[in-house]
């Protein structure tokens, strides 16, 4: 990835607007399209862009890419710098740097590389033991994916380790444009035949101590949820004695714990059945684990909302409710806030005195002011009395560095 010589065309210089010129000394990572006023000629997918303030004073650079509204994702900010390869092994080592005392020998699955936040517009990278995956949500990566393959093979790939790469939903379409690419690999040299071979990639990895295995190539996210990972240790020091019941199980990394944490019942509630498929080997494989192997584990494939409305006669001690995104766009924000609600309601009436609600969202137009009031009020709804014990947001290696890339809340209730 080497930037030093300028050859072709003229360097592609932009003005911003004083409100962007204001936020992107701020620390935010994105430059509008509306908020460019002027730039020197048309920039191509991916080329670095050089951003000055209205006095002509070098304001950041990043890249660039003329079909989405996030015209220029920001690299970096302050003074000029050379990039080169030097450069972007240095920023990757950085981030390695900051998950050094993280995890021991008994988690391999976590992020190295998350986005914006650690100075990868749109990008991240995720371990899972000897495989790492990438993953791009913009398309100003791709004029330089041979680079990042090479600079991550060089870097953190173990011999005889796995590499994948995902591209979000978003710009599936726009990479086949550009290359050949096949779901999990990395693009194929011009004429060279596209091959798959990772197409069945499942991947076992720790996660405090406990196998789980991923699907990386068509897993959700990256294959695993691995930013509910601080949720999941503090559900297994609630669960003693307790039966629970997990919603929207994925794989059933919360029932796991639970279980390990002494939980004399385990059900584990999803829609699709090849997740609960997943849930119930992830239980096989820690079947060793006294505990879990005491622990009945049941699966029902269903549809929440809905079971729960119908089958209010159950009752559990710990009630997990943790749903896919119910907000994507700002529009369906206000629909999403109600939906917490009557979940949080309906989660409440199962429980059994005594019992703890865990709420949670992934939903990043919701704010947390909006999702805590929700689920308190859905708590005075049900008219039962309740503690707050705690609430949570971003693990370590899920770290937040603007208002946008807060995403991660979850809050503990206790009725009385």
């Amino acid at each position: 990835m080497n930037e030093r010589r300028q050859t072709g065309p003229q360097r592609l210089r932009i003005r911003a607007s004083s409100a962007a010129e204001s936020r992107l000394r701020s620390g935010h990572p994105w430059l509008f399209d509306e908020s460019i006023r002027e730039q020197n000629r048309e920039g191509a997918l991916g080329e670095l862009a050089v951003i000055y303030d209205r006095h002509d004073r070098f304001l950041a650079f990043g890249l660039y890419d003329p079909n989405s509204p996030i015209r220029v994702r920001i690299l970096h900010r302050g003074k000029p710098q050379t990039v080169d390869a030097a450069w972007w092994t240095k920023r990757l080592r950085e981030c390695m740097a900051r998950r050094e005392g993280l995890f021991d020998a008994q988690t391999t699955g976590y992020r190295i590389i998350h986005g914006e936040s650690d100075g990868w517009p749109g990008l991240v990278l995720d371990r899972y033991s000897s495989a790492w995956v990438l993953k791009l949500y913009t398309a100003a990566w791709f004029p330089r994916l041979r680079e990042l393959e090479e600079l991550l093979r060089q870097t953190v790939l173990s011999p005889g380790g796995c590499l994948i790469l995902r591209l979000s939903r978003n710009i599936q379409d726009v990479a086949r444009t550009h290359f050949q690419y096949t779901e999990g690999t990395f693009p194929q040299p011009e004429g060279a035949a596209a091959s798959n071979p990772a197409a069945e990639c499942r991947q076992r990895f720790l996660e405090t101590g406990l196998c789980f295995e991923a699907d990386l190539v068509h897993g959700q996210k990256t294959g695993f949820f691995l930013d509910q990972r601080e949720n999941r240790r503090r559900v297994e020091a609630l669960s003693a004695g307790r039966v629970v019941l997990n919603t929207f199980s994925f794989s059933g990394g919360f029932s796991l714990y639970a279980a390990r944490g002494g939980a004399r019942a385990a059900t584990d509630l999803d829609l699709s059945e090849h997740a609960l498929a997943n849930a119930r080997r992830n239980f096989a494989l820690n079947e060793a684990t006294p505990a879990i192997a005491r622990c009945r584990h049941e699966t029902v494939q269903a549809d929440a909302f809905v079971w729960l409305e119908r089958n209010r006669e159950r009752r559990f001690d710990l009630v997990v409710l943790d749903p896919p995104s119910l907000a994507r766009r700002e529009v369906e924000r206000s629909g999403a806030i109600q939906a917490y609600g009557r979940l949080a309601t309906n989660g409440l009436r199962a429980l059994r005195p005594g019992g703890i609600l865990v709420a949670a969202s992934c939903s990043a137009h919701v704010s947390r002011v909006e999702f805590y009031e929700a689920i308190q009020l859905a708590a005075r709804k049900v008219n039962r009395p309740f503690s707050e014990i705690e609430r949570t947001g971003h693990p370590a290696d899920h770290p937040v560095a603007f208002a946008e890339a807060e995403y991660l809340k979850c809050i503990y209730l206790r009725l009385t």
